[in-house]
């Protein structure tokens, strides 16, 4: 294991960081209960070796743990049947919870993109990598980061609402 003195700063960082790191793992997984198993195996197999990478960019390592962790998973499992619909108009209606109805559309609409693309979404969109970062993160290409945003913009565009009406431009942050 480490020091006592590992033992703080990794204590120190799982709390200061943690909700965010868990954040992205629920972006990746769709599911709070898998996101935490994702996020504490990730933690778990970074212990060992945090004071190596303490010194480093910690916060960067344990994304990239997360990403190629949550593809690994992913591979092994059947995820069973995913309903494909129209997603509701939630601006349309003028309810004052369309605003978390959006939310929820668009948190369902990434969940149904290939890993690739879900991965590539979120570091750049939600965690606002640049492109060279989000390519770092994930082993490959900047050309095949930007590649794939497009295509899940793409995808994303056809699967929901616009998003500039009924007050919701927050979310029409533009590639």
């Amino acid at each position: 294991m480490g020091s006592g003195a590992d033992h703080g700063d990794f204590e120190a960082f799982v709390a200061a960081r943690g909700p965010r790191l868990l954040r992205v793992a629920w972006l990746l997984t769709g599911d709070a209960h898998l996101a935490e198993d994702l996020l504490q195996t990730v933690l778990a197999t970074i212990w060992p070796k945090w004071h190596k990478i303490a010194d480093s960019h910690p916060e960067a390592y344990v994304r990239k743990a997360l990403v190629h962790t949550h593809a690994s998973w992913w591979r092994r499992r059947w995820r069973g049947e995913v309903p494909h619909g129209e997603l509701p108009d939630a601006t349309a209606s003028g309810d004052r919870y369309a605003s978390v109805d959006l939310e929820q559309s668009l948190a369902d609409a990434v969940r149904a993109l290939p890993v690739r693309q879900r991965a590539v979404v979120v570091l750049r969109y939600f965690e606002d990598l640049s492109v060279e970062e989000t390519a770092a993160t994930l082993g490959c290409a900047e050309g095949t980061v930007k590649s794939q945003a497009s295509k899940a913009l793409h995808t994303l565009r056809e699967r929901l609402p616009p998003l500039t009406e009924g007050g919701c431009d927050r979310y029409a942050r533009s590639a």
